[in-house]
């Protein structure tokens, strides 16, 4: 794959301050900067529109960081359930859980499905 090792980037900075030269040099690094002031700002409006909208969403920081390591988000979701369920008992309150990261399947229906007269069997049932 392509890997940029520090003698390579060194190499493509050399050959860059070659081919510019002295006088357009301070020109491309000032349009540089101004690009990359331009990307954060976007990138700071998109997440206070973000943050206005879903008011409880972690930080981006925390997100990069469960990014990272999923591992440790599934023991902090486990450390919580074990402090309701202990909490619970010491209280003898029933265990509720309203964390909005876990997802719980949906209930099953409680009366089977009748196939409908109008729609043919599915042929791959056979």
């Amino acid at each position: 794959m392509f890997s940029l090792s520090p003698i390579k980037i060194m190499v493509i900075v050399a050959v860059i301050l070659l081919l510019l030269g002295p006088d357009k040099l301070p020109e491309v690094a000032q349009k540089l900067g101004s690009w990359w002031r331009a990307l954060k700002n976007i990138q700071e409006r998109v997440e206070t529109e973000v943050r206005q909208a879903i008011p409880d969403l972690p930080s981006s920081g925390d997100l990069a960081r469960l990014a990272r390591s999923p591992v440790n988000l599934l023991n902090q979701l486990a450390d919580r359930v074990d402090a309701k369920e202990t909490e619970a008992a010491t209280t003898n309150e029933p265990v509720t859980d309203e964390s909005p990261l876990i997802v719980r399947p949906a209930p099953a229906p409680s009366t089977p499905r009748e196939p409908n007269a109008s729609t043919p069997p599915d042929p791959s049932m056979n």
